[in-house]
C-alpha cells in the first residue's frame, strides 16, 4: 500500500470555517471570499458525488449572477427548464407555470446534481475560498468568552482521508490525518446530517403533516412533456391516484429522466406485500427484486400521466437501481448563535414538491454570509446579526412551507392539521401582507388559528391553477385590467379588488356562456398572479434588500455586503 503525495492540509485558523461543500456551503464561501474574508470549506466526500434534487427554480439565476457563476452554469449544457406542469386532478387539465408569462424573464435548468454541485464548489475555489475534500468534521469544540456564561464554537476537529494508491479508500489509522482548525465564525452547511442542529443544539422539529418517503430511479429513451411546444423540457408532476402523494418526471442533461414518487410514509409502509407488476405497455425492468424495487414498479400504476410519458420505448437504467430516502420536512426555532450560522438542509428541509431546495440553500447561505459580514464590519452586534439570520432563514422557509402545504391539501383532498408545524412568529413575518386579505375587515387577533392557516393554504394553492400562458399574455395587453393586478411585484390584492376588476373587464353573463367562461379564465389568471406575489420577495436578490428583518435589511453591494438600518431604503435602480 502506498499513499500518494500528501495533500495540503486545512489551516490551523481561519476567519470563517464552512462545514459542507454542497450548494449552500459553496455559495456562502463564494460570497465571503469575494468580500475579501478568509474562508475554508471542509467537505467530507470527494466531488463530484451523487445527489438527488435535479430541478431548479428560476430564482437560482439571480443568486448565481451575484457571485458571478450564472454564465458558467448556463454554458455547462444543463437541460433547459421553461416552466413546470402539475396535474392535481386526473379528470382535469394540468396546471402549467411558464416562468416568462408569470413574470420571470429567464428559464431555469434541470441538472445532474453531481455536475452542478461540483461546478459550484470549483467556483468557490476560483473566488478565493480554500476547499478540502474528503475532510470530515468530527467535532465542534466550544469555549466561554471571558465574563460570559454562554459557550460558543471556536474550532472544529477534522479527519482527512488520504487517497491510497492501488486499493479502495479505507479509513484506517494509516490513511487518515487528523487535525483542528480554529475560526472566528462557523457556518454549518453539513446537509441533512445537521452537525450543529442534531449533535449540539438538539432543536430540529419535524413537520407532522409532511412525513414522507421518496423512491426514484432513472430511465432512458422516454418521451417528453410538451414535445414541439414552448413547454418542451419542462418537468411534469402529478398527484397519485390513491392520494398518498405525488410523482415526478424530470429530464436531465445526461440523457436520462428522473422518475420518482413522494408518498406519505404511513400509507406506504402500511401496504400489504405487492406483486411486481407494471402498467400494460411497459416492459418489466430486470432489477433486483427488493421490496423497494417492487413498490417502485407498482407505484407506476398510480401515475398514469407518467406512464404515458415513459412510452413503450422507455427503459429503466438498471445500473443506477432504485433509490429511496426518508423525506421528512423539518425546521428549527433558531439557525444562529454567537459565532455560528446554520444554512441549507443543515437547518431546514421542505418537501421537494416545489423544487425549492437549492433556492433555500442559496438564500440561507447569502443570509448567513451577510450576517457574518455585518458582524465583522461592525454594522450591528453579533447578537443582532445572528437573530437577523434566523429571522431571514425562517421567513423564506415558512413561505415555501405554506405553498407546499397548500399543494398537499389538494393532493390529499382534505384539510391538513398543520398548526403545530407552523411557527406563529415566522408566519407573521412571512405573511404579514396576506393576513388582512385573509381576514378581510375582521380585527386581526394575536393568535394564529388553524382556520387562518387553512385559508392561507387556499389562497396559496391558486399558484397552481391550470391557466394557459396565452391567457396571461392577453391580460397584460388588455387595458381594461389595472396593471397593478398583473404586476407580481405589487402588493397582494384583496378579493373585492379582483372582483371589481372583473366587473369592469366583462359584463355578467349566465353560467355556461362563452363570456362567463372567459370571465372565469380571467379570474383564474388574476388569482394565480395574486398568489404568485406571496413568493415574489424570494425570487430576486433585490427582494432581500427591500425586506427588513428585525430592523435591518441587506446592503447588497459587492465589496460592501452587510446590514444596514431598515430606515435606509435601498435604491431599486
Amino acid at each position: 500500500m502506498t499513499i500518494e503525495t500528501l495533500p495540503k492540509l486545512p489551516p490551523s485558523e481561519v476567519d470563517v470555517l464552512i462545514v459542507g461543500g454542497g450548494p449552500s456551503g459553496s455559495y456562502a464561501a463564494s460570497v465571503l471570499a469575494l468580500e475579501g474574508i478568509s474562508v475554508t470549506i471542509l467537505e467530507a466526500t470527494k466531488f463530484p458525488r451523487y445527489h438527488i434534487g435535479e430541478s431548479l427554480l428560476p430564482s437560482v439565476r439571480n443568486y448565481l449572477r451575484f457571485i458571478g457563476a450564472e454564465e458558467k452554469v448556463a454554458m455547462h449544457g444543463f437541460t433547459r427548464k421553461p416552466g413546470g406542469a402539475i396535474r392535481f386532478n386526473h379528470n382535469k387539465q394540468e396546471a402549467y407555470t411558464d416562468f416568462v408569462a408569470i413574470g420571470q424573464k429567464n428559464s431555469s435548468w434541470n441538472v445532474v446534481r453531481s455536475e452542478f454541485d461540483d461546478l459550484l464548489l470549483k467556483h468557490a475555489r476560483s473566488c478565493g475560498a480554500s476547499v478540502f475534500e474528503q475532510t470530515k468534521a468530527t467535532a465542534v469544540n466550544f469555549e466561554r468568552d471571558v465574563g460570559s456564561e454562554i459557550k460558543k464554537p471556536v474550532s472544529v476537529s477534522w479527519a482527512l482521508t488520504l487517497p491510497v494508491k492501488g486499493q479502495a479508500m479505507k479509513e484506517t489509522s494509516d490513511t487518515v490525518i487528523r487535525g483542528t482548525t480554529s475560526f472566528k465564525y462557523l457556518i454549518d452547511t453539513s446537509g441533512r446530517a445537521g452537525l450543529m442542529s442534531t449533535k449540539y443544539l438538539n432543536n430540529r422539529h419535524f413537520n407532522q403533516a409532511l412525513k414522507n418517503i421518496a423512491i426514484w430511479g432513472y430511465w432512458e429513451n422516454v418521451g417528453s412533456y410538451g414535445i414541439g411546444t414552448s413547454r418542451e423540457g419542462a418537468p411534469y408532476f402529478e398527484a397519485l391516484l390513491d392520494e398518498s402523494g405525488w410523482a415526478w418526471f424530470i429530464p436531465i442533461n445526461n440523457g436520462t429522466t428522473s422518475i420518482g414518487f413522494c408518498r406519505n410514509e404511513k400509507m406506504h409502509r402500511d401496504e400489504k406485500e405487492l406483486a411486481a407488476t407494471v402498467p400494460s405497455g411497459l416492459s418489466l425492468p430486470n432489477i433486483a427484486r427488493s421490496t423497494t424495487a417492487i413498490r417502485y414498479l407498482t407505484m407506476l400504476s398510480l401515475a398514469p400521466g407518467i406512464v404515458k410519458l415513459i412510452t413503450a420505448q422507455g427503459s429503466f437504467v438498471e445500473s443506477t437501481g432504485v433509490k429511496s430516502a426518508s423525506d421528512y420536512s423539518y425546521s428549527a426555532p433558531s439557525y444562529a448563535g454567537p459565532g455560528f450560522r446554520i444554512a441549507g438542509d443543515a437547518g431546514a428541509f421542505i418537501d421537494p414538491f416545489f423544487s425549492s431546495g437549492v433556492h433555500l440553500a442559496m438564500t440561507s447561505a447569502l443570509s448567513a454570509a451577510t450576517s457574518v459580514c455585518a458582524s465583522i464590519k461592525g454594522h450591528c452586534t453579533e447578537e443582532e446579526a445572528a437573530k437577523w439570520h434566523t429571522a431571514r432563514f425562517s421567513t423564506s422557509y415558512t413561505r415555501f412551507q405554506l405553498v407546499v402545504l397548500s399543494a398537499y391539501k389538494q393532493l390529499r383532498a382534505q384539510d391538513l392539521n398543520i398548526l403545530s408545524d407552523v411557527n406563529e412568529d415566522n408566519y407573521d413575518r412571512a405573511f404579514a401582507f396576506l393576513r388582512p386579505v385573509i381576514q378581510g375587515n375582521a380585527e386581526m387577533g394575536v393568535r394564529l388559528y388553524e382556520r387562518e392557516l387553512q385559508e392561507s393554504l387556499d389562497f396559496c394553492v391558486k399558484l397552481f391553477s391550470a391557466t394557459a400562458p396565452e391567457s396571461h399574455t392577453q391580460l397584460v395587453a388588455d387595458s381594461k385590467i389595472a396593471q397593478e393586478l398583473l404586476d407580481i411585484t405589487a402588493p397582494v390584492a384583496a378579493p373585492q379588488d379582483l372582483e371589481r376588476a372583473l366587473s369592469v373587464a366583462s359584463r355578467p353573463e349566465t353560467e355556461g356562456s362563452e363570456v362567463y367562461r372567459n370571465r372565469e379564465a380571467t379570474k383564474m389568471v388574476l388569482e394565480k398572479i395574486n398568489a404568485r406575489k406571496v413568493l415574489n420577495p424570494e425570487y430576486s436578490v433585490n427582494g432581500f434588500e427591500a425586506e427588513a428583518m428585525n430592523g435591518y435589511s441587506i446592503h447588497l453591494e459587492r465589496g460592501k455586503l452587510g446590514l444596514r438600518r431598515a430606515y435606509t431604503i435601498p435604491s431599486c435602480d
